[in-house]
């Protein structure tokens, strides 16, 4: 009886990876077609084409993998720089008034939200029509991001920081320091 059930799921599961990989391969070539002035690497990863937005600056290293739901956007002078290697996990946002630079071989975590800009407010504009201050960003090389985590404008994040779950970034993280919560601290200093 097993035998007979692996001869016949066999194709099944064969036509499931088929249609996986006409998956991937067309979000690759839709991602191609939203940047059409940058050849895309080969061994790159793309498990769901995402959103493109603005003026789409964006450079993109070699090697990446990169998940469903993603959300970039530029905006005027802003641009989206990413590493070698980078993941990018599902439902993450990026937006750059400014600049947003991820070094190569970090992670982004799920639904990390990483944005170089906020709304002015506090004039007698309306908030929707008062734009936006902006200061770039700056990822190090292998970090990890958290689920859920943001990331806010001036931010530097040295190498091999990490980035707990859900924290908000307000100010610069040390290389090779953690930081969690909201504001983000340096567990280190904390425990300590």
């Amino acid at each position: 009886m097993k035998r007979l059930l692996a001869l016949l799921l066999t194709p099944v599961a064969r036509g499931a990876q088929a249609w996986e990989r006409l998956g991937r391969l067309w979000a690759f070539a839709r991602l191609q077609a939203g940047l059409p002035r940058q050849r895309l690497d080969a061994g790159t990863v793309v498990l769901g084409a995402p959103e493109l937005h603005g003026s789409r600056r964006i450079r993109l290293g070699r090697g990446l993998f990169l998940y469903r739901e993603l959300y970039l956007e530029t905006q005027g002078a802003g641009e989206i720089a990413i590493g070698d290697g980078v993941v990018i996990s599902r439902g993450a946002h990026l937006v750059a008034f400014a600049g947003i630079r991820i070094g190569a071989g970090s992670m982004i975590g799920e639904y990390a939200s990483i944005r170089d800009a906020n709304h002015r407010f506090g004039t007698a504009t309306p908030l929707r029509d008062a734009g936006h201050d902006a200061r770039p960003i700056e990822i190090g090389r292998e970090v990890w991001i958290g689920r859920g985590a943001m990331v806010l404008p001036g931010v530097r994040i040295g190498d091999r920081a990490v980035v707990g779950a859900n924290a908000v970034v307000t100010r610069d993280v040390p290389a090779g320091a953690r930081v969690a919560g909201v504001p983000a601290r340096n567990l280190a200093t904390e425990i300590g």
